[in-house]
């Protein structure tokens, strides 16, 4: 109600103001100019409401140790790059190595037994059980090196693919032991926005859908396109989470906050180029052409949708606003439009 009130002001001023200027005009008559104008016209539009949302990596890993030990070094710190396969830290494991060491003796004993074993066998000194028996056994410690060896590679913790470094929760003397986490690590080069979406709003939604996505440390408008949609709502909020995947642009990081705008409806409204609004203070102007004269008008403006803009007062359909040219005219001055049909 306060917003008519001062919008019915500030009109009736206007015209207060443009009648001065009018007898003014009559007294000392204003050039006729050239101008472009389109008809303001009514359009449909896909209604929507925004919602907010935090931008995250795609690929995150929680680096955790596969054996118990000691780290012995530690090779990164937050904010570092690294390949795939990289060291990230090695940890000081003696137990696996004594176990490897005693797994390698008892291969070559396994295996010199069996090829002496072998001769005796051509030899028909022999039987063929117990031969079987030794090859058994030369097959058992042959498995439990390969296992020992396995466990040995397992003291270099490697990173499972190339990003960032993004927390450190251990450092060089702790025990490190599976399940216990290492570091944190994501991939920055591909990114999403994640949103709580309200269950009025969720069921309009469908994967591969391109939603606009406005990022507040970015000026630019970034298409995201939904990647995942939760298949239950969160019982405490009764909101979905809702994953856009985000194109590559510079100064885009994870934990920015975003809004993404989600379709609700459709709705209508009056709407022209945003080049016809004049800014004067905190009132917005346009020009309308009537009888070949620019008549001053008090607008209100409502969403911008590309180079246009809602125009919910003011002005009525079919009329005429000047989208070029505007601001050197003056109320009541003559107009020709070289560009009206």
């Amino acid at each position: 109600m306060n917003r008519n009130i001062l919008f019915v002001a500030g009109l009736t001023a206007l015209l207060a103001g443009c009648g001065h200027k009018s007898e003014r005009a009559e007294t000392r008559p204003l050039p006729s100019t050239a101008v472009r104008v389109q008809i303001v016209e009514s359009k449909k539009r896909v209604a929507t409401e925004e919602v907010v949302g935090t931008v995250r990596a795609r690929l995150r890993s929680v680096i955790e140790a596969k054996v118990s030990g000691k780290i012995e070094q530690m090779l990164v710190v937050p904010g570092q790059q690294v390949t795939a396969g990289e060291v990230l830290a090695v940890i000081d494991a003696r137990e696996v190595q004594a176990r490897h060491d005693q797994a390698v003796a008892i291969r070559q004993q396994a295996e010199a037994d069996l090829k002496r074993l072998t001769a005796l066998l051509e030899q028909k000194i022999l039987s063929p059980a117990e031969f079987d028996n030794a090859q058994a056994r030369a097959q058992v410690a042959v498995a439990s090196v390969t296992e020992v060896e396995t466990l040995l590679s397992y003291t270099k913790v490697t990173a499972p693919f190339a990003g960032v470094i993004t927390r450190k929760h251990a450092d060089v003397g702790d025990l490190a032991a599976p399940g216990k986490p290492l570091l944190d690590m994501e991939d920055s080069h591909t990114l999403r926005l994640e949103a709580d979406v309200p269950e009025a709003v969720v069921g309009k939604l469908t994967l591969g859908d391109r939603l606009p996505v406005r990022i507040a440390a970015l000026e630019t408008e970034l298409a995201g396109v939904i990647s995942e949609i939760a298949p239950a709502a969160d019982p405490g909020s009764r909101t979905f989470l809702v994953k856009l995947d985000l194109p590559t642009q510079p100064g885009l990081r994870a934990g920015q906050f975003g809004r993404v705008a989600m379709p609700v409806g459709e709705t209508s409204a009056l709407r022209g180029p945003a080049t016809a609004v004049i800014q004067r203070g905190q009132m917005e102007l346009v020009f309308v052409v009537s009888d070949n004269k620019a008549q001053l008008r008090l607008v209100k403006t409502g969403k911008r949708i590309g180079s246009e803009v809602e125009l919910v007062a003011g002005v009525e359909a079919g009329e005429k606003v000047v989208v070029e040219g505007a601001a050197d005219l003056k109320d009541g001055q003559p107009v020709s439009m070289p560009n009206a049909k």
